[in-house]
């Protein structure tokens, strides 16, 4: 799908109201692929995001801006004729989930953020970050990928994952290595937590129902999703017991139902 002259990998699957699902850094449309049986009833829009999979990873890092992927994101909605859609993003992806409801909000039926946040609020923490984010992207294309996945799955934020069976954690990382240096940079300086506008002030005039997930082993995320939740008028929190960052991965039946009783809910 060619999208604002930027080659998009799009999936979809089944039939009935949308949900699209949106990735996070390093990853893909195939990290959802073991969740496809939980959201049967629904047709599945899997993305994969500007520098990741199989979309393009064009040179210019400002392509990558927030603002610039969620504008994407509403043309490929219009090109599958999708008025109002189910969002459904983890991480990076969650931030571009809310992205896209603080901008589109009549694009959005609901919202699911999973370890998510809106950016950071402080000008100064975003430019420390935003400084963070281009020395790893520079690492990323010096040192190449597999260095970079080295250092990316030893960081605390994944240190829950190491219980998971060798194989599965290999899955996870072969995807990771299949992404390219390049695309994965950009990212990085493009559409980076210091990067992206924040969006706390823009919290309290959303109206859509939002549920939020966090692990309870990742205290940050939990953090931040109830902050988020005493700012929105619309919005739940669900902090899901022994799980870390990546909840999908790591209790993946547990996520499949507490999101699916979210859609199927009268939440208003």
């Amino acid at each position: 799908m060619i999208i604002r002259g930027i080659h998009y990998h799009v999936d979809i699957y089944s039939e009935g109201e949308p949900l699209i699902l949106l990735h996070g850094f390093t990853g893909s449309s195939l990290n959802w692929k073991h969740l496809l049986k939980e959201f049967s009833n629904y047709q599945l829009v899997l993305i994969d995001l500007i520098g990741h999979g199989g979309t393009d990873c064009p040179e210019d890092p400002s392509r990558y801006k927030m603002e610039e992927v969620v504008e994407d994101l509403v043309c490929i909605l219009d090109e599958l004729k999708i008025e109002k859609a189910n969002v459904l993003g983890y991480s990076m992806g969650g931030r571009l989930a809310l992205s896209l409801a603080c901008i589109y909000p009549d694009r959005i039926n609901k919202l699911i953020l999973e370890s998510s946040s809106p950016g950071l609020q402080r000008a100064d923490e975003r430019e420390k970050r935003r400084q963070a984010d281009e020395k790893l992207a520079d690492e990323i294309i010096s040192g190449g990928m597999e260095r970079f996945v080295d250092k990316w799955e030893s960081i605390p934020l994944f240190a829950t994952q190491a219980r998971l069976p060798f194989q599965q954690r290999n899955v996870i990382r072969q995807l990771r290595l299949q992404n390219s240096s390049l695309g994965l940079a950009n990212s990085l300086i493009g559409m980076g937590t210091g990067a992206q506008p924040a969006w706390w002030d823009v919290l309290p005039n959303l109206n859509v129902p939002v549920l939020l997930l966090c692990g309870e082993l990742d205290q940050k995320f939990c953090d931040i999703a109830k902050s988020m939740d005493q700012l929105l008028s619309k919005s739940v929190v669900n902090e899901i017991n022994g799980t870390g960052h990546a909840i999908h991965v790591e209790q993946p039946r547990i996520f499949g139902k507490i999101v699916n009783e979210f859609l199927k809910s009268d939440f208003k």
